[in-house]
């Protein structure tokens, strides 16, 4: 659109759209609209590129100064009950995540930090942990930055419990990363590979569905119940301001609140009126963790991708070292089951043939050099 007709109106209609309509792949899983971060992101860039053409006088005045973004109710944080984290930590130790799983609950990494640590960041005798840079992927790519903000980079003290698990846990380390990838030593875990990771964790604990994020959450939560200070707990968890911990957090700091309200009535009237008391807990069944059938070779693998949705997918390697990767998607497991074996019996051929093309041509190639 020409810059002179842009306006407020435009703009909001753009992000009105955009808000509800916008997503352009994965319609029948995520539906059409897009997050409010994504919102958000074009708004910064679009107000950043006619700010630029304000100072170049292309137009008179910045219409995305006056705009303002859609409203959407704020997510309530998801965090596990006590119950969900011994059933969730037991069953992280079944699949081998265990050590991760523990670090991130008590310490709130994000996703990227935690996955980025080497065994350098981790001082065995203090039990000091230094944040200082986080992994993503982009592009196709997994990239190790600087952390994201400046109070992200940042030292934790682990737990005395957690260090002499971790310590033992770098005697048999092979890689300098504290969570290497299975298949290259040499990388860090592909965040996208651990958050389907959590969510079969989850799926096999009898737990809710929750984000790789909500685990933060959680960790914030506990440390609040427990009497950590909000500035404490700001410092920790790597926000700008402790503003921003009270805002995240609005819900546990209530509970704080009236519990205060309610020891000061206490000191001063003697009253317990307003001093809840506490549920009784009641005792949970033992688990027993799932502990899964190995897949055979050559039958692919099935991911839970969401509440309703599997998805199958089919890797073989070929000679040359390339994947050939064939995926599809169902609302149930049984249902991937079924498509996932009629896909691999239709195109098993195809790749047989593929094989002893790319083989012949290997040989071939060699003989002529020798």
């Amino acid at each position: 659109m020409p810059l002179n007709i842009i306006s407020v109106e435009v703009l909001q209609k753009f992000y009105t759209d955009l808000k509800q309509n916008g997503r352009l792949t994965n319609r029948d899983i995520y539906g059409s609209g897009v997050s409010d971060r994504l919102v958000e992101g074009c708004h910064f860039r679009i107000r950043s590129a006619l700010a630029e053409a304000v100072e170049e006088r292309l137009i008179p005045r910045n219409p995305a100064e006056e705009c303002k973004l859609p409203q959407s109710a704020r997510r309530e944080k998801q965090v596990l009950t006590r119950e969900e984290l011994q059933r969730f930590l037991t069953q992280a130790k079944e699949e081998g995540y265990y050590e991760l799983v523990l670090l991130e609950l008590a310490t709130g990494l994000r996703r990227g930090e935690i996955l980025a640590l080497k065994w350098s960041d981790l001082n065995p005798k203090t039990g000091e942990l230094r944040v200082e840079r986080q992994v993503y992927r982009t592009g196709g790519k997994l990239t190790v930055a600087p952390p994201k903000t400046k109070t992200s980079a940042r030292s934790l003290l682990v737990p005395k419990a957690l260090l002499d698990i971790l310590i033992e846990m770098r005697s048999r380390a092979t890689s300098e990363w504290m969570f290497p990838s299975p298949v290259k030593p040499d990388s860090p875990l592909d965040p996208a590979s651990v958050r389907k990771r959590i969510q079969t964790i989850l799926d096999h604990a009898g737990c809710r569905k929750l984000r790789f994020h909500d685990l933060r959450h959680t960790f914030a939560t506990l440390s609040l119940e427990a009497g950590m200070d909000v500035k404490t707990l700001s410092a920790i968890i790597g926000h700008n301001s402790v503003s921003t911990t009270l805002n995240v957090y609005t819900h546990v700091t209530d509970t704080m609140r009236a519990q205060a309200a309610a020891a000061i009535d206490k000191a001063i009237t003697g009253s317990t009126a307003l001093i809840p008391a506490p549920e009784p807990e009641k005792p949970s069944a033992p688990f027993q963790p799932y502990k899964g059938l190995r897949r055979k070779p050559g039958t692919g693998c099935i991911t839970q991708v969401s509440q309703n949705c599997y998805e199958g997918k089919y890797t073989p390697r070929l000679p040359n070292g390339t994947r050939y990767i064939k995926t599809v998607y169902a609302s149930s497991r049984e249902e991937c089951e079924a498509k996932l074996a009629a896909l691999i019996a239709q195109v098993k051929p195809e790749i047989d043939k593929l094989k002893r093309e790319l083989k012949e041509g290997m040989e071939t190639s060699k003989t002529v050099t020798l």
